[in-house]
């Protein structure tokens, strides 16, 4: 992964003028290709990887594997093309909480901020890998130029922008044998990518295709607790039940699997940028993206005459056991999103600069219907952003002031559930380099939340927020930089949290208070010549934080989202860069994270206080090794690691090598490209190489071979 901190080091040394450091100043981080729209000059952590590391090194069948390897992240992709669970975890914030991260391709707004939980997930399929370019990872709410949402990560997909004319194709295909409880089954698909793009004079752009035809294993079994069957032998006798036991340790059978999912998603984007002069650059975006998915059931249920059984009451072990068109429900989902964004960007790089851009994301069509539960109608639900931006460099001064406003409109459609809410932001942080050691970044956003609901009877919501930030650091010599972060997020219920009814699932709250972080860190930075060692020491309190809990308090106990008072997280965070490690062609990247995160204070809960904050591991390590062997052929060993963990807030549920338990993993994977020529390449894959069984409420794949064909002109 490429090294960001080190650009620090370079203004450092090119400190011999004031017109050189100032040139410095700008975003050194990467050379060539598309400039990032981070903010990667705080001296605080950011990470990046590239095009050629990613097919190097990782199987890339959807966009967010490209965060595989980075130091403290996780996704929470269940099986190839899941489109409506694939959350993204961060240092203090589990794959519960897909709020407190922000996910962004080319400046625009992926993430799906309506919600909070498994269903809000960042709209990940209107990037192909294919068209990545570079991802770039702020790590913690220490830009002003972010909303509280940004507590845990702010992700940007730089995507490609030709220079001259380029052609690509790729084809893949991958299969994998799934076994778990009675299912015993191969899935697989395919997906193929088209893409065309050109750059002359002040002209550039770039259109991208792409299909995934994808077959993911069940994602959900239907279960029975032993003791919820009634002693008697009314019901028709049944076998193939599985015998197993939940969470908490009870006794349960397993009856079916559920959620076998066909998906094929379409993938289409075009994207163009002129230069209005050489200083003045307009670019426009056009994204579409639909998902067909169909899900159904098998029950594992056969009567005396080898039938199978899914509805009525039926006996196992002398116990009956009524079962409920949900057990093996059946269900069709059909998604047309189409998201759009216009920047207009000066880059003169003398004393003044500025940006407009404007971005929509729209549900074009969104129905989902299930058997059990019937349609779903998300139509005309989506979001959209406003922001302008300027820079301004003094003449004469080492410092650069950026500052800007925003406001980002969120709506949210459907029978069960509707809202709106809207966030308008003015923010400015200063970037002084106080000498040729010393570098400080000071920040401040004012926000102001509105939230509506149709409901005449609930009243609507105004408040104002402000967010303080700072970040330092100092050169001690030409390897070692130490850099302080300190920043303030609020993080604003969501739609959903305030407004769903308890028809839809968990009830909301309209009177819920915003989550308030006050996140830290720490961090000493050793130069390896090419590559880096960092060490980072990070803490965050949280005050309010959402999470669907049961309020004891009162009579009689009541299940919904709710704030829990304060959580407290702490931990060490160690991460290596080191290309051309040990022999020439050998590249290593590790990381390994330690966090304690508890639950300090939570009235509405007494018993949760003490235990981990769901999801949130204390180790996690990932490691990535990838060996150029000659022009022709390069290997990748890559292992994932994430230690026990909780779903539960008072920890009630130790055994998560189950359905709906959250377990520990040690996941192994492989990577094999093949250069023919300069144009053509081949790959060979296998994720999760030791087959490894782990969940997170759902299954994740098992061991899955993946193979590849590519051409590039």
């Amino acid at each position: 992964m490429n090294k960001p901190s080190l650009a620090t080091l370079a203004v450092a040394a090119a400190w011999s003028s004031l017109a050189a450091a100032q040139a410095q100043l700008d975003r050194v981080t990467i050379v060539g290709g598309r400039p990032a729209t981070l903010p990667l000059e705080i001296p605080t952590t950011t990470e990046s990887i590239d095009a050629a590391q990613i097919a190097r090194s990782i199987n890339a069948t959807d966009s967010e594997d490209a965060l595989k390897y980075f130091p403290s992240l996780n996704v929470r992709k269940r099986y190839i093309g899941d489109h409506d669970h694939a959350v993204l975890a961060s240092r203090a914030s589990g794959t519960g909480n897909s709020a407190r991260s922000l996910v962004y391709a080319d400046g625009i707004l992926l993430s799906n901020l309506l919600g909070n939980g498994a269903t809000f997930t960042p709209r990940w399929g209107l990037v192909t890998p294919e068209e990545i370019d570079r991802v770039d990872v702020l790590y913690g709410p220490f830009s002003a130029a972010y909303p509280g949402n940004s507590v845990g990560a702010v992700v940007d997909y730089v995507t490609r922008m030709p220079r001259a004319f380029e052609a690509h194709v790729k084809l893949q295909g991958y299969s994998q044998r799934y076994k778990q409880y009675a299912t015993h089954d191969r899935f697989g698909g395919q997906s193929g990518s088209a893409a065309l793009g050109s750059g002359e004079g002040g002209l550039s752009w770039w259109f991208n295709v792409s299909r995934l035809d994808s077959e993911g294993q069940p994602i959900t079994f239907a279960n029975r607790r032993v003791a919820q069957g009634t002693v008697g032998n009314s019901g028709v006798p049944v076998t193939g039940a599985v015998a197993d036991r939940n969470p908490s340790v009870q006794d349960w059978w397993i009856l079916g699997d559920g959620g076998r999912s066909h998906t094929v998603q379409d993938h289409a984007k075009l994207k163009l940028a002129y230069d209005i002069t050489p200083t003045l650059r307009a670019s426009y975006t056009l994204g579409y993206w639909r998902n067909d998915t169909e899900r159904e059931g098998r029950s594992y249920l056969r009567d005396a005459g080898g039938n199978v059984v899914t509805t009525g009451t039926v006996n196992i072990d002398g116990r009956d056991y009524v079962l409920v068109p949900g057990d093996f429900a059946s269900s069709k989902a059909r998604l047309d999103h189409v998201a759009q964004g216009l920047s207009l960007k000066s880059q003169t790089r003398a004393e003044w600069d500025w940006e407009a851009a404007a971005s929509v994301y729209d549900y074009r069509r969104d129905d989902v219907h299930n058997s059990a539960t019937g349609l779903t109608d998300m139509q005309g639900t989506g979001w959209n952003t406003l922001a302008l931006k300027g820079i301004w460099r003094p003449v004469g001064t080492m410092h650069t002031v950026e500052a800007g406003v925003q406001r980002d409109a969120f709506k949210l459609r459907s029978q069960a559930t509707s809202g709106r809410s809207w966030l308008q932001s003015l923010w400015m942080q200063d970037a002084w380099h106080l000498s040729p050691d010393w570098r400080a970044v000071f920040g401040a956003r004012v926000e102001q939340w509105e939230a509506r609901s149709p409901v005449a009877t609930q009243a609507e919501r105004r408040e104002n927020w402000f967010s303080p930030k700072l970040a330092i650091s100092h050169a001690l010599d030409e390897a070692w930089l130490l850099k302080a972060s300190l920043g303030r997020a609020v993080r604003a219920p969501t739609v959903v949290e305030l407004y769903q009814t308890a028809s839809a699932g968990t009830q909301g709250d309209p009177s819920l208070r915003p989550e308030t972080s006050w996140t830290g860190e720490l961090t000493a930075e050793r130069s390896l010549g090419m590559g880096l060692l960092r060490t980072t020491f990070f803490a965050e309190r949280t005050e309010d934080a959402l999470y669907a809990q049961t309020d004891v308090t009162v009579v009689p106990f009541v299940t919904r989202v709710q704030n829990v008072d304060a959580i407290r997280t702490r931990g060490l965070e160690l991460a290596l860069q080191w290309p051309q490690a040990i022999v020439r062609g050998l590249d290593l990247n590790a990381s390994l994270t330690f966090a304690d995160s508890r639950i300090v204070r939570n009235d509405k809960f007494p018993a949760s206080v003490g235990h981990w904050q769901p999801r949130v591991p204390r180790w996690r390590a990932t490691g990535l090794a990838s060996y150029k062997v000659d022009d022709h052929w390069s290997a990748s060993l890559g292992l994932r690691y994430s230690g026990k963990q909780y779903g539960t807030l008072d920890n009630s549920d130790p055994n998560g090598r189950t359905y709906t338990g959250v377990s520990s993993f040690l996941v192994a994977d492989v990577r094999v490209v093949y250069r023919f020529d300069r144009q053509w390449s081949a790959a060979f894959g296998i994720d999760n190489f030791n087959n490894e069984r782990y969940w997170a409420f759902h299954p994740y794949t098992q061991r899955t071979f993946n193979a590849e064909l590519k051409f590039d002109l």
